[in-house]
């Protein structure tokens, strides 16, 4: 039999893997009511869903990140920067690259998801994903690089960059590269930029398939109106060097090619033992991992199952009511109460396309343009970590909209 890791006033200790969406608001939630480690191998929570406009020089990088420590400051709960290595089931501890182990009653993973590649040949040599901020710059360099080699011509040689993946990640970051170009790449170079293509492949039948037919529509026109040429029913079978090869039809030019067709569950869960279905970690709808009842999974990386039998998607407010939820549970399971099944209330769907420019759906009612736009602007405002990021971001903001520039078109990838 395991022996007890209660500390002395009797609070029992949980461990959360991850300091995202997910691990965090579940660290707030158990705060004082529980001895709470948070582990993550930064020391930064990143807010991904601004990740496309780093990418894109539309924001600056460190105003899409926050300290976990700032994030968890005036409360109990501590945390551990490292990665998990092991979990000791028989003596509920983990175990953490920097060799300390962690004790518990229970634990919460929260480790999010990573870029899924689908079998696709080439995604991993030539693609560039867009799951964290090394990688939304690793874009806005590339980007930057190809603009300035294109500089040097003043024939007709074209660049092209191709955003795979019509869902809203792939949707908002071809409409911001096509603001790129339209604007702040048009001003310092004319010519180049007028060589410049911007591409967007989905291999369903329409862009933004969790709306309705009418908001992907809506949304395709407002990206052709920026110039994206987007293209539907095109699957790409290899993304090699300069192009990208389609399962039917002629190759699509591509000197930057960004990969946001899809994402899976965090693969450092198969290495901590614990059951997986897919990609996730197996999860029944108490958010428990099958088999291991003091072990919870949330977020990207939970295999728990909506009633209609499908994975929940791998979404921030997903997230953030599992993390919740999670740290409800395990209250209950403390003080002898009965387990609830899990129910997401989903607020709706948004996507923006550019200036003036998204879509928004809550169930039946939709909005398009530019009050759509503005509250996408509000919304993810009101969710970004730490108020000089709110500030500042404001501030970029601002200054992009009335100077239709964007000042943050460094390559930084690299030191010379």
């Amino acid at each position: 039999m395991s022996t007890s890791t209660r500390t002395p006033h009797g609070k029992p200790k949980v461990v959360i893997l991850g300091a995202g969406f997910g691990g965090l608001n579940a660290a707030r939630a158990l705060a004082g009511k529980a001895d709470v480690i948070v582990v993550d191998r930064h020391n930064f929570q990143t807010f991904l869903p601004l990740l496309y406009q780093v990418a894109t020089a539309g924001l600056a990088a460190d105003h899409v990140v926050h300290p976990v420590r700032g994030a968890l400051r005036k409360t109990d709960i501590k945390f551990r920067m490292g990665s998990p290595i092991s979990i000791d089931h028989k003596n509920k501890t983990v175990k953490l690259d920097s060799s300390e182990v962690l004790p518990f009653d229970h634990l919460i993973v929260a480790m999010g998801s990573v870029t899924a590649d689908f079998g696709v040949p080439g995604v991993a040599e030539y693609g560039l994903g867009m799951k964290s901020v090394h990688e939304a710059l690793a874009i806005r360099a590339e980007v930057m690089r190809r603009f300035e080699d294109l500089c040097r011509f003043e024939d007709e040689t074209r660049l092209s960059i191709a955003v795979v993946g019509g869902g809203p990640t792939g949707v908002e970051m071809a409409g911001a590269l096509a603001e790129l170009k339209r604007g702040p790449l048009r001003n310092d170079m004319a010519h180049a930029a007028d060589h410049m293509d911007i591409y967007l492949i989905e291999a369903g039948p329409r862009i933004l398939s969790m709306f309705t037919e009418k908001l992907s529509l809506r949304a395709t026109r407002d990206l052709q109106k920026l110039g994206v040429h987007v293209r539907t029913n095109t699957a790409v079978r290899e993304i090699k060097a300069r192009q990208i090869i389609l399962k039917e039809g002629e190759p699509i030019p591509a000197e930057v090619t960004v990969w946001a067709a899809g994402v899976k569950g965090e693969p450092t869960a198969t290495a901590l033992n614990l059951p997986i279905v897919g990609t996730r970690i197996a999860s029944g709808p108490t958010l428990q991992v099958e088999n291991y009842p003091h072990i919870w999974a949330i977020g990207d990386i939970s295999g728990a199952l909506a009633p209609d039998g499908r994975f929940y998607p791998m979404v921030a407010p997903v997230a953030l009511q599992q993390g919740k939820f999670a740290a409800e549970q395990i209250l209950k399971v403390e003080s002898g109460k009965a387990l609830t099944n899990f129910k997401y209330k989903d607020k709706g769907s948004m996507a923006t396309i550019g200036r003036h420019k998204a879509v928004l759906q809550v169930r039946k009612f939709t909005m398009v343009g530019i009050p759509a736009w503005f509250a996408w602007l509000f919304l993810h405002l009101f969710y970004l970590l730490g108020g000089r990021n709110k500030v500042g971001t404001i501030a970029d903001w601002t200054w992009n909209y009335l100077t239709f520039d964007r000042g943050n078109r460094h390559i930084m990838d690299s030191l010379d």
